[in-house]
């Protein structure tokens, strides 16, 4: 009896040495997803990385062209090509955060059989990965520019990784938001892109704010990424003339409640996303 008494006891601690916590096991879904997500993404086709990088430069190039046609040189004291570039990559943390996320429940349904993942486990991992993705894309980008003799070191290291992360932050909300609604109203998905398109103009991407008359520049900061995307030129050159007005904690407040947001909907709609 004592024998077997001790070794119901070592099998006991056995077993509760070998049980993990919540955190840990969720800390492994998202290992897990990450290195599935990022296999996917950038070894499913042959030029992937080709078509990350593709994207915002041909914006870049395309409408810095068209300035040097009409002999625009500085944009608010910033050379024309550093201010299309920052002002892109910026944008598109928050886009492509988005996109990847909207519709991150759907790509991985087959997983939810296994009951440590959870929808939102899949929308914070991709969201995770593109923040990683457009942080190498952002560095190889501005490094062509600087082989082009072009200044790219910002005055305000600080400032520029607060707008980058308060931009994919609130791209993390918006698409914690939209994956729930795409799923549970999939007209809402297929018409993502026909709503964000806008947001290219009326984000101070491709032409300063500054041109637009009173009272429609003052409606167009009601939108978050105008406050991202001109903090980041900011944050590159001090001297940079931008609007009046903006303000990085608004940035951030619309990034939290878009988060506590998307959460609150992947609490309440959980079981309905795994097994509709």
């Amino acid at each position: 009896m004592p024998s077997l008494v001790g070794q119901r006891s070592a099998g006991s601690v056995d077993m509760s040495t070998s049980t993990r916590s919540p955190l840990q096991v969720t800390w492994s879904v998202w290992k897990a997803l990450f290195l599935r997500e990022a296999l996917t993404r950038l070894l499913s086709g042959r030029a992937q990385w080709f078509w990350l990088l593709l994207e915002p430069a041909f914006h870049v190039i395309y409408m810095t062209f068209i300035f040097s046609v009409i002999r625009v040189r500085h944009i608010g004291g910033i050379d024309t090509a550093i201010w299309l570039m920052i002002g892109m990559l910026a944008f598109f943390m928050f886009r492509r955060t988005l996109a990847q996320t909207s519709n991150a429940i759907n790509s991985n349904k087959s997983l939810f059989t296994y009951r440590q993942v959870r929808p939102v486990d899949t929308v914070i991992v991709r969201a995770g990965l593109e923040g990683t993705l457009m942080f190498f894309v952002t560095i190889i980008l501005l490094l062509c520019l600087a082989l082009l003799g072009k200044n790219i070191y910002p005055t305000d290291i600080l400032k520029v990784s607060g707008a980058f992360f308060g931009l994919w932050a609130f791209g993390l909300g918006t698409g914690l938001m939209m994956s729930v609604a795409s799923e549970l109203i999939p007209e809402i998905g297929k018409t993502l892109n026909l709503i964000t398109m806008p947001l290219l103009w009326i984000s101070g991407v491709m032409f300063p704010l500054s041109s637009i008359p009173q009272p429609y520049r003052d409606w167009l900061l009601w939108n978050p990424i105008v406050h991202g995307v001109e903090y980041a030129r900011l944050g590159f050159a001090s001297y940079y003339h931008t609007l009046n007005g903006l303000s990085e904690s608004y940035l951030f407040k619309a990034a939290l409640v878009s988060i506590f947001l998307g959460l609150l909907l992947h609490r309440r709609f959980t079981m309905k996303l795994m097994t509709q």
